[in-house]
């Protein structure tokens, strides 16, 4: 398909794009409907169901409990994981260890 394009307005360009996006979209979800509808009937036929056989969404993981707090201000925490916050650093670099700012 070729199709000429040099004269036609900017703005029909951008209006050409939004639809040619929109069909696009709209084909490949079709396409996914109709590969999932599938995927569910070959699954019946063994006796499954789809979610039996693709199992459940993954846990979420849970939050890391903090384990060094800023002595001089509790809401600031560190897990010990990643990059260092300043307040960290600041405290090693003025001669104090971690062990200091550890919680309870």
């Amino acid at each position: 398909m070729d199709i000429d394009l040099e004269g036609v307005s900017l703005k029909e360009l951008r209006d050409l794009h939004k639809k040619i996006g929109r069909e696009i979209e709209g084909y490949e979800a079709r396409r996914k409907e109709k590969a999932t509808a599938a995927a569910q009937k070959a699954a019946e036929e063994h006796g499954f169901s789809l979610k039996d056989l693709l199992g459940s969404a993954p846990k979420k993981k849970s939050k890391v409990m903090a384990k060094y707090a800023n002595p001089d201000d509790a809401d600031a925490t560190w897990t010990g994981r990643g990059r260092q916050p300043l307040w960290v650093k600041g405290h090693l670099d003025a001669g104090g260890s971690l062990e200091d700012l550890l919680i309870g």
